[in-house]
């Protein structure tokens, strides 16, 4: 499982015109899922999307987390993270766990990061979204917890 965070002021997903979801403080999580993840995964990425310190403190230092600030999160889903483009010019998105595998999955990971205290809406699985984000900063982090490789 894949995510893609990035700290922002505010962020909207619409779909056909209508707001779906939308935040200010916070963070975007874009969210891909390959083949083989599951709970394990979901629940590591939230713990560590909730406890990140990517905000800063009275000092100006990264000190403080989603939690500290009381921030809300706004997770995408997003497989295109998982697309392969070391061959020609067209990506490859077989690495990317199937629409009824990762839909609940990123459902779930929504949950549980919504169960550390972090505010959490979504997107529209499947829909053609436009996700408009303001970010801060820019900061933006990759995390991946892979079970394939077995990298952590």
């Amino acid at each position: 499982m894949r995510l893609l965070i990035q700290r922002v002021k505010y962020a909207r997903v619409s779909v056909a015109g209508r707001t779906v979801a939308e935040i200010s403080h916070g963070v975007v999580v874009l969210a891909g899922v390959g083949h083989g993840d599951g709970e394990e995964q979901a629940a590591w990425l939230a713990e560590k999307a909730a406890n990140l310190r990517i905000f800063a403190d009275a000092e100006g230092k990264t000190n403080l987390s989603l939690l500290d600030v009381g921030g809300a999160a706004l997770v995408v889903s997003q497989f295109t993270l998982y697309a392969d483009v070391r061959k020609g010019r067209r990506p490859s998105f077989t690495d990317a766990a199937l629409p009824e595998v990762a839909e609940p999955l990123v459902a779930r990971f929504a949950e549980l990061l919504s169960g550390h205290g972090v505010p959490t809406q979504t997107g529209e699985f499947g829909a053609e979204m436009l996700v408009e984000i303001h970010n801060d900063g820019p900061v933006t982090m990759w995390i991946e917890r892979c079970v394939v490789t077995g990298k952590w």
